[in-house]
């Protein structure tokens, strides 16, 4: 009979594709990890994998035993997050997942009440862009996330905490600074820098203001903090969420905002999970006190 450890091994192999990857992520050697799937598919027939000295293929009868192998795996979490809830909430380990465009920003707010509301908690943070941590949580390999809405989340469940709108920052010099509001209509007079393709934050503020993706400035960034510095250096301006705007404002005078007019809120924070995630209470749990220290912080 095969046993979990083996399904556990195969899908680090399928999550690699490479052998000894797979076995420094299970903490085994790479021959105790080759001869426990060797065991593996000699016990059921078949062969999941392909191998050769330079490469790992899964083979298309490989794929269906590793889909079938990620659903056990998921539901003996289930299971083991099942048996936390007779416990005191948040007090076992947990991992969150989060976005680059909201950690810098709020983890100095939250990390703080966590630590003093919650001191047996475990916590473990992990930085990520919204498709990959979202692939995460489908597959159990962290309990939750939290990403910005609107983002396609199908199969899984939203915890929305706080919603917010952007703010445009431009150089005090910049010909439309220095007004109280600015619309999506006047950005086209704005030089406006965006965050790079595959940050979620790019295209809210494309769908907010119904920009199309070919009519922004050429020049963006990895990174809010890169895209400060370009309008420091007068190569545009920027929109940038209410949350990150003190901390990438800093004491800068050289900078000003403006709050974009268009109806909001224009993104939403949510914590998401997996809809058999059994931790449940813990995620509302941490919903309200997102909720209470954002509000006490912004409102």
């Amino acid at each position: 009979m095969i046993s979990l450890r083996q399904l556990h091994y195969a899908l680090a192999v399928s999550k690699t594709l490479h052998f000894k990857r797979a076995a420094d992520a299970c903490f085994v050697s790479p021959s105790t990890l080759s001869n426990a799937l060797t065991e593996m598919e000699k016990q059921l027939g078949i062969q999941i994998f392909e191998r050769d000295t330079k490469k790992v293929l899964v083979t298309e009868l490989g794929k269906q035993v590793l889909e079938k192998a990620q659903t056990i795996m998921l539901q003996v979490d289930d299971i083991e997050h099942l048996a936390e809830t007779q416990q005191a909430p948040l007090s076992r380990p947990m991992s969150i997942g989060i976005i680059p465009t909201i950690a810098p920003y709020l983890l100095p707010i939250i990390l703080p009440a966590i630590d003093r509301e919650y001191p047996e908690l475990q916590l473990t943070i992990i930085e990520g862009q919204s498709e990959v941590l979202a692939g995460q949580v489908k597959r159990g390999e962290i309990d939750t996330a939290i990403l910005a809405l609107p983002y396609d989340l199908e199969g899984l469940l939203t915890f929305t905490f706080w919603q917010e709108d952007f703010y445009w920052i431009s150089h005090k010099d910049h010909h439309l600074a220095g007004r109280d509001h600015i619309s999506a209509g006047e950005l086209d007079q704005a030089e406006l820098m965006l965050l790079q393709d595959g940050h979620c934050l790019k295209d809210q503020i494309l769908d907010t203001c119904m920009i199309a993706s070919n009519s922004y400035h050429s020049v963006s960034a990895a990174s809010l903090e890169t895209l400060i510095q370009l309008v420091v250096g007068k190569m545009g301006s920027t929109l940038v969420p209410q949350m990150a705007l003190a901390t990438l404002m800093g004491v800068n005078e050289s900078l000003c905002n403006v709050h974009l007019s268009e109806p909001g809120p224009h993104r939403e924070l949510t914590m998401i999970m997996r809809p058999t995630y059994a931790g449940v209470h813990n995620i509302e749990l941490l919903k309200v006190l997102f909720n209470s220290q954002l509000s006490m912080r912004f409102s």
